[in-house]
């Protein structure tokens, strides 16, 4: 597992981390459209051995606690078996999980917290 000190980041000022291994990936450039290139090789593929892989690739940053406990509740209403929309928006009322301004979720409150979270 590669280490912040393997970058030359200094870990004290890194707020989010494991240890002193970074749980999010502070270099992630924005996505952008691709634009292939069609000569060979002259793409933006990273060439092996000339680019450090740390964990978490994907993510700009820690998830949140708001994150986290959603993520978990999809977890424990997938596991009871929710297949449709209806049956995830009922499990994480049942669970007691509200939305970031504090209310029951409906299909559409969930739908538009994905997109949200989609495009962090």
């Amino acid at each position: 597992m590669l280490r912040a000190s393997h970058l030359g980041i200094n870990v004290s000022h890194t707020k989010q981390r494991q240890g002193n291994v970074l749980d999010y990936n502070p270099f992630l450039k924005p996505w952008m459209q691709p634009h292939p290139n069609r000569i060979a090789g002259k793409g933006e593929i990273e060439r092996p051995g000339q680019v450090a892989n740390i964990p978490w690739q994907t993510r700009s940053a820690a998830p949140t606690e708001y994150e986290n406990q959603l993520g978990d509740a999809l977890e424990k209403v997938f596991e009871s078996g929710a297949t449709t929309l209806e049956e995830v928006v009922s499990g994480l009322n049942e669970i007691g999980l509200r939305t970031l301004e504090g209310r029951p979720w409906d299909g559409a409150t969930f739908e538009a917290e994905l997109a949200r979270l989609a495009i962090k």
